[in-house]
């Protein structure tokens, strides 16, 4: 489905979008705190963003597309740094007061308007071609596991290890630009259970009880994330006769997969005779949801998300900036899942976890 025209809310919330629904997760402020001074939970968030420029000031530098992309690069981390500082002597400044999808969504303007479209698309492009290669052997580990259950949370641990691959953390750009990442080893690393938030027996148990008739999944990053990550449960969802829908975001933003990536991704992994490894793809759709930022507002989507998730019986909010840091108290007409690995110390502080936690909410 092409890039969407008109907008919707998300049908699926069981709340009014104008009056209960609201995307981002974290406080920064209350109605008793002083409009005209930044709050600590302010300060400690626009220090985040501040953190995370030099790497993205190095990304848009390397960026060939757009000539001088040096110079252009640190326009972009001077304009950002002194709107971030702005925003700390007056939170009501550039229109404010802060939360996460306003401070990504200005860093994401100033890059366009200095003609960044993508700036991380070599790094992007590098990882989906590792994880292509991998595929097939992540797929097969899966289907030798003959436990239902443990095959469900060997999914689930790849979904994690996959999630690790995030650029919009200072703390992990850094590791990757040093060292890469390798899947294998991430799938051993993750944080013992109980994770921070643990409803994975609760899936479990509906998985083995049910077959969803359509789950939308809102997916997260390229590389092992979408490839590694994502595909293998979405894979294994249509085995048992699920409709799986991918939305995946209108325009760049980070390292996440964009739609029209998402679609070539799946052209790649396809066989001659367009099957997944094995498994059919006819009930495998790819859709646009309208969005441009690594975090989303459901109040609105792109018009044929909001047709097809009509009637899905499963919504899926997948990496921290879509399920956690948005949209973790979300509530859904119908199951939900939120799932990802908190990468942020602000994050792990406010849910009472650790670094590299991870967050597996169903309802």
């Amino acid at each position: 489905m092409e890039s969407p025209s008109q907008m919707f809310p998300f049908p699926l919330l069981s709340t009014p979008i104008e009056s209960n629904y609201r995307a981002c997760t974290i406080p920064y402020r209350f109605p008793s705190d002083n409009p005209r001074k930044a709050t600590p939970t302010e300060i400690s968030w626009i220090n985040l963003f501040l953190n995370s420029v030099p790497s993205f000031r190095e990304r848009a530098a390397s960026d060939n597309t757009v000539a001088d992309a040096p110079a252009k690069a640190d326009k972009f981390a001077e304009r950002y740094t002194e709107i971030l500082e702005d925003l700390k002597k007056d939170p009501e400044s550039h229109n404010g007061p802060p939360d996460c999808i306003m401070l990504c969504r200005l860093r994401e303007q100033i890059l366009r308007e200095l003609g960044f479209r993508d700036i991380f698309k070599k790094v992007k492009d590098e990882e989906n071609a590792k994880a292509i290669t991998l595929f097939a052997e992540v797929v097969r580990v899966s289907d030798a596991i003959e436990d239902v259950s443990k095959r469900v949370e060997n999914l689930v641990k790849g979904i994690f290890a996959g999630n690790i691959f995030d650029l919009g953390s200072a703390q992990l750009a850094e590791v990757f630009a040093k060292d890469g990442m390798s899947f294998l080893a991430s799938c051993q690393n993750i944080v013992p259970r109980p994770w921070v938030i643990d409803d994975l027996d609760k899936f479990q148990s509906s998985w083995s009880r049910k077959t969803w008739k359509r789950a939308v999944i809102f997916v997260d990053n390229s590389g092992a994330d979408i490839i590694l990550g994502i595909l293998p449960f979405a894979r294994e969802l249509l085995r048992c006769g699920t409709q799986v829908v991918l939305a995946a975001n209108d325009l760049p933003s980070i390292n996440d997969v964009t739609y029209s990536e998402l679609v070539e991704i799946i052209a790649k992994l396809k066989g001659e005779n367009g099957k997944l490894v094995g498994v059919d793809t006819s009930n495998l759709l790819i859709v646009n949801s309208g969005n441009d930022l690594p975090v989303i507002d459901l109040s609105s989507v792109s018009q044929e998300l909001a047709y097809l998730a009509s009637e899905a019986d499963l919504v899926v909010m997948e990496g921290m900036g879509r399920g956690i840091e948005t949209n973790l108290y979300a509530q859904f007409r119908c199951d939900s899942l939120k799932i990802g690995m908190v990468k942020h110390p602000e994050v792990a502080q406010f849910l009472g976890g650790r670094l590299y936690d991870c967050v597996f909410k169903f309802n």
